[in-house]
């Protein structure tokens, strides 16, 4: 998975680019307010659009802050006409440097007559989630008269000293547009109107042109710690639904189709590289909902309880829709995780074969046998369309361990009619990878130094490779006996043996720390040690539980490691937390596995989805949803109610001996 792109979030600027915002999980909504669909602010300087001629309604442009309030003398306001009788939503653009205050918008026959108010409603930023930018929708209710001018007066009081509150607009003409206006009694003694500048705002916002729909809603510039939010797909194509787009979003049951604030529907059509907004019995829509439903029937959701199915549910659904046409699957997707990783990808297959979808973790196998290198191995990530590596980053010998355990783990899963046959087509990417592993191991038994799934190199081996390679070796020697392959099997039986010894001899004894030579810290890897990965040493248990107590972090998840070398900082990383959810489940200790899986489930953000990281503070980071996160979430589900993956068996001593 990605390193280190994914460790520090990405603060945006207050004034963002045409999209929508995400409200972290967990952040109510405005009393009066309701969760509005999606922000972001469109780029400065941008061309208005032509605006009505009468009546005007709307001013939607918002690339220069035009009206700054601090304090309850300060207020701006903007004429505006209506053809309608009824006000019942205004909207506008906001941004805030302050974390608490309130805003009030009204509604006036005379802007500076208090007692003209014809409606009104106020929101505190704190229920918006603090500090923020995008379009701040006022539900409102106003009897008009079409063609009369009215006022949208705005006031705000920040609390905090120092921090402003600012209506956004713009300063270029638009055609038919009606006076701005700027209130400060200490600077101007009252009321200004500008003769250029106005406030973007909009009367009556028809649902396609709503904050959620086309237009950016207010978020919290703490909720752009994560880059994404969720995904859309149609089988073909993935789209990912920004932070900006989910702001009172959900997505409709069993399905990667959202429902939005407005009633109406967003989803990738099929063939389509872009998604729409439908209405909500829109035929298109309907039809993916029932074909994913249809899906998620033929395989099985775990989840000893509802709210723990519906987690799993939507894990298989954003992991379905990370996985490619041609078997590369996706850790996530943005950018830098926008990449197949056979560590990923192994997971995803071991997960997706569990609950039944054979075709699926197949599928991704299929992809590593056709990237594959030569030697065996692989490189450490490559692009989706499967070319090659996107970049020259050091290749990880990890994988040659995840491959054939996750082969294993398909095969003991799939039907039993034509698995045999369809494993002898993995078998050649198998023996290459197998005996690449063993002829890697040097006289201690051990691999050489290579990066882990950290994507970090160290100088010594480490268990985060030393512990994947003991499954694929184990794994790869099963499969060899299952098929007839007796000298196979028997070779990588010994080279199993040989690795386990050397893993026993240097590792165990410092309690599985990150490096042979102990002196790299304790890393979140003890846990491959443990099933469904590798058959636990007996002292595997105390390793666990001191582990995980040296990495713990106060935000309640774990570091992937405390290695004095390299710090990972107040992040606590999801699929690391949930290394020890897995191992614990499929060890009996039910309890802590739980614990951890709540801690898991409980950073899940607004649309349900898994982040890869969890900040200091415990808001979702990242990017979400991950994909291995949600691979480890159906694994543990799993073993918590009652079906357990084996792991791979240990070859005896005795050398060839089965």
């Amino acid at each position: 998975m990605p390193f280190p792109t994914g460790v520090l979030p990405t603060v945006l600027p207050a004034v963002l680019s045409a999209a929508l915002f995400l409200a972290p999980a967990g952040v109510p909504p405005a009393s009066g307010h309701p969760a509005s669909g999606p922000p972001s602010a469109p780029a400065s300087g941008s061309a208005p659009a032509s605006a009505p001629a009468v009546p005007y309604d709307s001013q939607p442009l918002h690339g220069t802050a035009l009206f700054s309030v601090k304090a309850a003398n300060n207020a701006a306001a903007q004429e505006f006409t209506v053809a309608a009788t009824r006000v019942s939503r205004v909207a506008v653009y906001l941004g805030s440097t302050a974390a608490t205050g309130r805003v009030t918008a009204q509604i006036r026959r005379d802007k500076a007559d208090a007692a003209s108010v014809l409606a009104s409603r106020t929101v505190t930023l704190e229920s918006l989630g603090g500090a923020g930018a995008g379009w701040l929708e006022f539900p409102i209710d106003a009897d008009v008269t079409p063609g009369t001018t009215y006022y949208l007066h705005l006031r705000a009081t920040a609390i905090e000293s120092g921090k402003t509150i600012a209506w956004y607009g713009t300063t270029t003409p638009a055609a038919d547009s009606l006076t701005s206006w700027n209130y400060d009694k200490a600077y101007w003694g009252g009321w200004r109107a500008y003769a250029s500048s106005r406030l973007a705002f909009r009367v009556n916002p028809p649902d396609t042109e709503r904050c959620g729909e086309t237009e950016p809603c207010y978020v919290p510039t703490s909720a752009l710690a994560a880059r994404t939010a969720g995904l859309l797909s149609n089988g073909t194509a993935t789209e990912a639904v920004l932070p900006s787009f989910a702001v009172g979003a959900a997505y409709v049951d069993g399905s990667n189709v959202l429902t939005l604030p407005s009633g109406r529907r967003r989803y990738l059509p099929a063939g389509a590289q872009k998604s729409a907004v439908v209405p909500a019995d829109d035929p298109g829509a309907q039809a993916q909902i029932a074909e994913s439903r249809a899906w998620l029937a033929a395989g099985r959701v775990p989840g000893a309880t509802a709210d723990r199915r519906a987690a799993a549910q939507r894990a298989l659904l954003s992991m379905r829709a990370l996985l490619q046409p041609n078997g590369a699957f996706a850790a996530a997707w943005s950018p830098p995780w926008e990449y197949s990783w056979p560590r990923d990808g192994a997971f995803a297959a071991v997960a997706f074969a569990a609950t039944g979808h054979d075709e699926e973790a197949y599928r991704i196998l299929r992809y590593d046998a056709d990237t594959q290198r030569a030697d065996g191995t692989w490189e450490a990530r490559t692009k989706l369309d499967g070319s090659g590596p996107p970049d020259s980053r050091a290749w990880q010998l990890d994988g040659n361990g995840w491959v054939p355990w996750a082969t294993w783990q398909w095969y003991r899963a799939a039907p039993a009619g034509d698995r045999d046959e369809r494993l002898r087509v993995l078998y050649p990417m198998v023996r290459k990878s197998a005996d690449y592993a063993a002829a890697s191991l040097g006289a201690d038994g051990l691999p050489p130094a290579s990066p882990d799934y950290w994507e970090l190199g160290t100088d010594t081996p480490n268990i985060g490779t030393a512990a994947p390679l003991l499954a694929g070796l184990s794994a790869a020697a099963d499969l060899a006996d299952r098929l007839g392959q007796a000298q196979d099997a028997d070779r990588w039986a010994r080279a199993a043996r040989r690795l386990s010894d050397g893993i026993a001899a240097s590792f165990a004894p410092l309690g599985y720390p990150r490096t042979a030579d102990g002196k790299h810290g304790r890393d979140s890897a003890a846990a491959f040690m443990a099933p469904p990965i590798n058959t636990a040493p007996a002292d595997v248990r105390e390793a666990l539980d001191s582990t995980h107590a040296a990495l713990l972090l106060p935000n309640g998840g774990l570091s992937p490691g405390n290695d004095p070398a390299f710090s990972w900082g107040s992040y606590a990383w999801t699929a690391s937390s949930s290394f020890f959810a897995l191992a614990w489940a499929h060890s009996g200790e039910t309890g802590k596995a739980q614990g951890v899986l709540d801690w898991v489930l409980s950073k899940r953000n607004g649309l349900g989805e898994l982040p890869e990281t969890v900040n200091g503070s415990g808001r979702p980071s990242s990017v979400a949803p991950l994909g291995w996160t949600g691979a480890l979430l159906l694994m543990t589900e799993l073993a918590l109610e009652g079906s357990p993956l084996p792991a791979p068996p240990l070859p005896p001593a005795a050398a060839g001996a089965r």
